[in-house]
Protein backbone atom coordinates (compact mmCIF):
# COMPACT_ATOMS: atom_id res chain seq x y z
CA UNK A 1 0.00 0.00 0.00
CA UNK A 2 1.24 3.49 -0.84
CA UNK A 3 0.06 6.68 0.84
CA UNK A 4 0.30 10.31 -0.15
CA UNK A 5 -1.14 13.76 0.32
CA UNK A 6 -1.20 17.29 -0.96
CA UNK A 7 1.01 19.94 0.65
CA UNK A 8 -1.56 20.98 3.27
CA UNK A 9 -2.95 17.49 3.94
CA UNK A 10 -6.54 18.29 2.96
CA UNK A 11 -6.39 15.54 0.30
CA UNK A 12 -4.94 12.14 1.18
CA UNK A 13 -4.63 9.12 -1.08
CA UNK A 14 -4.02 5.43 -0.70
CA UNK A 15 -3.05 3.16 -3.59
CA UNK A 16 -3.39 -0.61 -3.23
CA UNK A 17 -0.70 -2.79 -4.79
CA UNK A 18 2.60 -2.13 -6.48
CA UNK A 19 3.07 1.11 -8.37
CA UNK A 20 3.80 0.98 -12.10
CA UNK A 21 6.64 2.94 -13.65
CA UNK A 22 5.82 6.64 -14.11
CA UNK A 23 6.57 8.80 -17.12
CA UNK A 24 7.75 12.38 -17.32
CA UNK A 25 5.51 14.57 -19.46
CA UNK A 26 7.01 17.71 -20.99
CA UNK A 27 3.84 18.96 -22.75
CA UNK A 28 2.91 22.62 -22.44
CA UNK A 29 -0.17 21.88 -20.31
CA UNK A 30 1.80 19.82 -17.75
CA UNK A 31 4.56 22.43 -17.66
CA UNK A 32 2.07 25.21 -17.02
CA UNK A 33 0.18 23.24 -14.36
CA UNK A 34 3.25 22.10 -12.43
CA UNK A 35 5.77 24.87 -13.13
CA UNK A 36 8.20 22.42 -14.78
CA UNK A 37 7.51 19.00 -16.32
CA UNK A 38 5.09 16.54 -14.75
CA UNK A 39 5.89 13.05 -13.52
CA UNK A 40 2.97 10.71 -12.90
CA UNK A 41 1.90 7.09 -12.93
CA UNK A 42 -1.33 5.43 -13.97
CA UNK A 43 -3.35 3.34 -11.52
CA UNK A 44 -6.74 1.66 -11.90
CA UNK A 45 -9.43 3.80 -10.32
CA UNK A 46 -10.43 0.78 -8.24
CA UNK A 47 -6.97 0.82 -6.57
CA UNK A 48 -7.13 4.53 -5.65
CA UNK A 49 -8.83 5.74 -2.47
CA UNK A 50 -9.16 9.48 -1.86
CA UNK A 51 -9.86 11.06 1.52
CA UNK A 52 -10.79 14.73 1.49
CA UNK A 53 -12.22 14.44 -2.01
CA UNK A 54 -14.30 17.57 -1.37
CA UNK A 55 -11.03 19.58 -1.44
CA UNK A 56 -10.14 18.33 -4.94
CA UNK A 57 -10.85 20.87 -7.66
CA UNK A 58 -11.02 19.76 -11.28
CA UNK A 59 -9.99 21.68 -14.35
CA UNK A 60 -11.24 20.29 -17.66
CA UNK A 61 -8.17 20.87 -19.83
CA UNK A 62 -9.68 19.14 -22.89
CA UNK A 63 -12.74 17.18 -23.97
CA UNK A 64 -11.01 13.98 -22.84
CA UNK A 65 -9.04 15.00 -19.73
CA UNK A 66 -9.51 16.75 -16.42
CA UNK A 67 -6.71 17.76 -14.05
CA UNK A 68 -7.16 17.57 -10.30
CA UNK A 69 -5.52 19.83 -7.74
CA UNK A 70 -6.04 20.71 -4.09
CA UNK A 71 -8.37 23.69 -3.79
CA UNK A 72 -6.71 24.71 -0.52
CA UNK A 73 -2.96 24.59 -1.25
CA UNK A 74 -2.95 24.22 -5.06
CA UNK A 75 -0.92 20.98 -5.17
CA UNK A 76 -1.05 19.11 -8.46
CA UNK A 77 -2.68 15.74 -7.77
CA UNK A 78 -4.25 13.97 -10.75
CA UNK A 79 -4.46 13.72 -14.52
CA UNK A 80 -7.75 11.98 -15.23
CA UNK A 81 -8.79 10.71 -18.68
CA UNK A 82 -12.56 10.85 -18.38
CA UNK A 83 -13.38 7.88 -20.62
CA UNK A 84 -10.86 5.41 -19.13
CA UNK A 85 -10.80 3.32 -15.97
CA UNK A 86 -7.51 4.68 -14.61
CA UNK A 87 -6.18 7.92 -13.12
CA UNK A 88 -2.64 9.31 -13.25
CA UNK A 89 -1.26 10.40 -9.88
CA UNK A 90 1.46 13.05 -9.63
CA UNK A 91 4.63 11.49 -8.20
CA UNK A 92 5.12 14.37 -5.75
CA UNK A 93 1.97 13.28 -3.90
CA UNK A 94 3.55 10.10 -2.49
CA UNK A 95 4.78 10.30 1.11
CA UNK A 96 7.45 7.64 1.12
CA UNK A 97 9.51 5.41 -1.10
CA UNK A 98 7.60 4.32 -4.21
CA UNK A 99 9.83 1.41 -5.29
CA UNK A 100 9.54 2.56 -8.90
CA UNK A 101 11.45 4.72 -11.36
CA UNK A 102 10.79 6.71 -14.52
CA UNK A 103 10.18 4.67 -17.66
CA UNK A 104 10.28 7.37 -20.35
CA UNK A 105 9.80 11.00 -21.30
CA UNK A 106 6.80 12.02 -23.39
CA UNK A 107 5.96 15.14 -25.39
CA UNK A 108 9.63 16.11 -25.51
CA UNK A 109 8.88 18.14 -28.63
CA UNK A 110 7.19 20.63 -26.26
CA UNK A 111 9.82 20.69 -23.50
CA UNK A 112 11.22 23.92 -22.16
CA UNK A 113 14.46 25.24 -23.64
CA UNK A 114 16.04 25.85 -20.23
CA UNK A 115 16.86 22.21 -19.42
CA UNK A 116 18.25 19.07 -21.00
CA UNK A 117 17.13 15.47 -20.61
CA UNK A 118 20.22 13.38 -19.95
CA UNK A 119 19.07 10.26 -18.12
CA UNK A 120 19.20 7.94 -21.15
CA UNK A 121 15.51 6.98 -20.96
CA UNK A 122 13.40 6.80 -24.13
CA UNK A 123 12.16 10.17 -25.36
CA UNK A 124 8.90 10.26 -27.31
CA UNK A 125 7.96 13.38 -29.25
CA UNK A 126 4.27 12.81 -28.37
Amino acid sequence: MHRGSCLCGAVRITVEGDLPQPNACHCVACRKQTGHFGASLDVPRSALKIEGEEAVCWYRSSEKVRRGFCGTCGSTLFWDPIHHDWTAIAMGVFDGPTQTSLSMHIFVSEKGDYYQIGDGLPQNTR
